[in-house]
């Protein structure tokens, strides 16, 4: 579906945007954090889809129009869905920042034993509003290896899609996103954390190395996968070594 959708958005548009499938982490963050305290970062649910799908198209895809902004929400929604079967043994989950509700003040229903996919089963009768999204998973798609592709490596967690609406930019919500998923990385026993950064985006680069994240360079000839974008876009791999909190 997402190469009938690119060859569709190629007819309409001349050169299309990037793919709307896997995406490096800096394609929309926010910088100069100004924390909020009405922010909750938390694993979406299945009742986020929608709005998880309409902020990953409105920061990817901020100039496109109807009906490709409607077909690429569709698609969007439908890869969210399909993307989060991941093969044995690996874990992948989706994190939104939600604006408008506290914790405390939201009803649940469900379990969290019931998972669909990589969403949370539960159902909140009070809906937030998903300002800001991030992947984070250990498939290792993108992962050098030393050895064939196929190959996965393992222990290291690798963070996409991170994108933040543009009214709510500026807030810290990537920033806190990426805390959530270096959390979530250590819960799944992971020993590093790493994204591929734009190198056309200085502003992404800043907030990831302010996080601790450092720059690794490409070795010649190495099995480098890159993330499925556009031809003209290149990037930097970043890594971070995850410690392991100490109790006193």
């Amino acid at each position: 579906m997402e190469e009938g959708l690119s060859r569709i958005i190629s007819k309409f548009k001349g050169k299309s945007r990037n793919n709307p499938g896997v995406w490096g982490a800096s394609q929309v963050v926010d910088l100069f954090p100004a924390l909020s305290p009405e922010i909750v970062v938390r694993e979406a649910r299945l009742e986020d889809c929608w709005e998880v799908a309409e902020t990953h198209c409105s920061s990817f895809f901020p100039d496109y129009s109807f009906p490709l902004d409607f077909m690429l929400r569709i698609d969007r929604l439908v890869g969210m869905l399909a993307g989060f079967s991941v093969p044995s043994g690996c874990r992948r989950t989706c994190l939104v920042a939600v604006i408008g509700n506290s914790m405390d003040e939201t009803f649940l229903l469900g379990t969290e034993d019931l998972r669909i996919g990589g969403f949370d089963g539960k159902i909140s009768l009070n809906r937030g509003y998903v300002a800001g999204i991030l992947t984070v998973d250990t498939v290792a798609d993108f992962l050098p290896r030393k050895g064939p592709l196929r190959q996965r490596r393992t222990g290291i967690a690798y963070i996409s899609n991170v994108a933040v609406r543009e009214r709510f930019r500026r807030k810290g919500i990537a920033k806190r996103l990426v805390a959530k998923a270096e959390a979530q990385a250590r819960s799944w026993g992971c020993r590093a954390i790493s994204l591929h950064c734009d190198l056309k985006n200085p502003a992404a680069t800043k907030l990831y190395k302010g996080q601790g994240f450092k720059s690794i360079k490409v070795p010649e000839g190495a099995n480098w996968p890159q993330p499925k974008t556009s031809p003209d876009v290149k990037f930097n791999f970043m890594m971070k070594l995850l410690t392991t909190p100490t109790t006193p």
